[in-house]
């Protein structure tokens, strides 16, 4: 059941409620026909609900009602008054049986959290097949309370609102994810000298240009339809837009443009909005400032022992206080939970505890906050309080699924487990959705008949990337022909194999083979996985045109061309890099990506590593099949080398 409504649906979908009367025809949704939910306006005059509207906007570029041209980024959300009376409908609590009680709509969530007899007793029953009772005399609320900060029903809603798409970024850099290794974040040596903790924070950045259609200047990587998540910068091109503004740098990671959270887009939909023209682009992002230094008595404990956690708190009315005593320590910057009043709502919720560091509120920074500015931002608060927290744990709980093992097995020869060794690289990297399809053009020609098309790639480029078409000129036999297209991969002509071959060698070859009268090319046709691919309709508004990085993604591995990279650290350092991805029985098998470098580590001095490099091996031993609790001590266990097999794609360039 969804904790905020109380009812069963799918993650994408809007919330359900069960209304006590009939809704004005006004106020309703014309896509799903429910009452509006978190509603945009559009420029042509509609309204309709946020993720309706987000859903129905991936596969068309239309309104819905009069089907006009339409695109996301022009809606905007519709007026206070207009969410008030929305939030104001009168909704009935969904547990029937043991709950009569009405409400208005925006108060069924802190119903449900702290006054409604059925969804606490729905709650102690989840609770009790979670944790069954054992043999042992341990109390199972005790446990409950434990296992809470680990919660996956915790919801985040990077979607609704701004502040928290800020507090979903830092969790998301810090926690402990499925998919997500952090060997940047943990020190793994027995005895640690003076150490650092990790510092990352969220800036709000304007961008000017003169030229309201010219590039940004930079490349991402990312979007919810990868598993990197998060939208990163990983390049930021000379002489640029943004090289000349100087306040972004490839790692950042992009929450919002123009006020639009993008943290829970797809590739496409992130390309789209930052492409789209403007004199002044607002962005939000969170940028990593390195290690900061600690006190000694704080590295007694190392960071493999630190969790990041994410706590919402719902109160019933903006006067409720939270029952929270906030202090500052002499010895340690930030904001520290000193107690929690018993009776209390955060007491209530369980999931705060005495002793965590305030790292931030309703997205504002407070790591190097007062007491004061949090309790300002919480009284400020209408109903919802986000909490990120950083905790202390006393023994470092095993768990596969979240953290991997912290434990370090036994180096062998290769540096690698004896469990490692029956996979094969032969195998390709990880078996991919097929995103392609071959096709053989033969075509006729006049001997003196050019081809008509540019060309890009070529394995002399910084990424050796394949042989790929730039465009299909008007003039020439392939445009009359029509089978050969923009983005098409050419694999060879007559029988000449263009796959090795750089940029110059290639041309070579096409136009020696042009001068014949028949002409066969082969090709691999890139499928759009994505209906709002915004590189297939791209207005010549100066963008030069190239491939997006989720193109690469779907290529065969025999076109891969991997790189090894040896970094080399001391024993107190760490490798300076976070991964995400790798095999999960919920997604099978899915590559791992660098998802961050932190400034002043060996991955960052090294400088060949860039966000989105896919690792293929370590050491030699293929990662294709690997869990994160695999690949977690493989890391570890290397004490001062190891080499990454990586294969490296450009970002999408915006």
């Amino acid at each position: 059941l969804c904790c905020e409504c109380g009812q069963v649906h799918l993650l994408p979908d809007n919330h359900l409620y069960n209304f006590q009367d009939e809704v004005d025809d006004e106020l309703i949704c014309h896509i799903c026909l429910q009452p509006l939910l978190q509603p945009m306006d559009t420029p042509c005059g509609h309204t309709y609900c946020f993720k309706c509207l987000e859903n129905f906007m991936q596969e068309y570029n239309f309104c819905p009602m009069d089907r006009k041209k339409l695109s996301f980024q022009q809606c905007h959300k519709s007026s206070l008054l207009v969410r008030n009376l929305l939030d104001k409908l009168v909704v009935v609590c969904p547990f029937k049986a043991e709950c009569q009680q009405t409400m208005q709509r925006c108060e069924l969530e802190a119903h449900l959290q702290n006054r409604c007899p059925g969804f606490k007793k729905y709650k102690s029953e989840l609770q009790r097949k979670k944790n069954p009772v054992s043999k042992g005399k341990e109390d199972p609320s005790t446990k409950a309370e434990a296992s809470m900060p680990r919660d996956p029903e915790v919801p985040s809603r990077g979607s609704s609102l701004v502040a928290e798409s800020s507090a979903a970024a830092v969790v998301s850099l810090g926690t402990a994810e499925p998919g997500l290794v952090n060997p940047a974040f943990e020190e793994t040596e027995e005895d640690l000298p003076q150490r650092a903790s990790l510092v990352a924070e969220t800036s709000t950045i304007e961008i000017h240009r003169e030229d309201p259609e010219e590039e940004l200047g930079m490349r991402i990587v990312g979007g919810k339809d990868t598993p990197l998540g998060n939208i990163v910068v990983q390049e930021v091109l000379r002489d640029s837009v943004v090289a000349a503004d100087g306040r972004i740098a490839p790692g950042d990671h992009i929450l919002e443009v123009n006020g639009v959270n993008i943290s829970s887009v797809t590739h496409c939909q992130a390309v789209s909005f930052l492409r789209h023209p403007g004199p002044v682009l607002h962005l939000m992002v969170l940028q990593e400032k390195g290690f900061s230094n600690k006190t000694a008595q704080q590295d007694s404990t190392c960071a493999a022992n630190r969790e990041v956690i994410h706590v919402t708190l719902i109160k019933r009315d903006r006067s409720e206080p939270l029952g929270i005593k906030l202090i500052r320590k002499t010895d340690e910057a930030g904001i520290f939970i000193l107690d929690l009043l018993e009776g209390g709502l955060a007491a209530k919720n369980g999931k705060l505890s005495r002793n965590d560091r305030v790292l931030s509120i309703n997205g504002q920074d407070l790591r190097q906050g007062t007491p004061e500015t949090a309790a300002q931002i919480i009284q400020s608060s209408e109903s919802r309080v986000n909490f990120v927290v950083l905790r202390q744990l006393g023994v470092q709980l095993p768990d596969p699924g979240e953290d991997g093992s912290t434990s370090n097995n036994s180096s062998s020869s290769n540096g690698g487990s004896p469990v490692h060794h029956r996979r094969r690289l032969d195998q390709g990297h990880y078996r991919r959705k097929s995103t392609y399809q071959k096709k053989t053009v033969a075509i006729k020609k006049e001997p003196k008949e050019s081809l008509g098309i540019t060309i890009g790639g070529g394995r002399d480029n910084k990424n050796k990337l394949p042989i790929y078409v730039t465009s299909v000129q008007p003039i020439g036999c392939l445009f009359r022909d029509g089978r050969i297209k923009r983005g098409d991969v050419l694999l060879s002509i007559n029988g000449i194999d263009l796959t090795h071959l750089n940029y110059y060698e290639a041309v070579s070859a096409l136009k020696s083979n042009a001068a014949s009268h028949s002409v066969t090319l082969k090709a691999l046709e890139i499928l759009p996985t994505d209906s709002t691919d915004p590189s297939l309709d791209i207005k010549e508004r100066g963008f030069s045109w190239s491939p997006l990085w989720t193109t690469w993604l779907g290529l065969p591995s025999y076109l891969h061309c991997c790189q090894d990279i040896v970094l080399s650290k001391g024993n107190l350092e760490s490798w300076g890099f976070s991964i995400v991805g790798g095999f999960e029985e919920s997604k099978g098998n899915q590559p791992f990506f660098i998802k961050t470098i932190v400034p002043g580590t060996p991955a960052f001095r090294d400088r060949r590593l860039k966000c989105g490099d896919e690792i293929v091996a370590v050491n030699g031993v293929p990662a294709v099949g690997m869990s994160n609790s695999e690949l977690i001590p493989m890391l570890k266990e290397q004490r001062n080398k190891v080499t990454l097999t990586v294969v490296s794609w450009p970002g999408s360039l915006v």
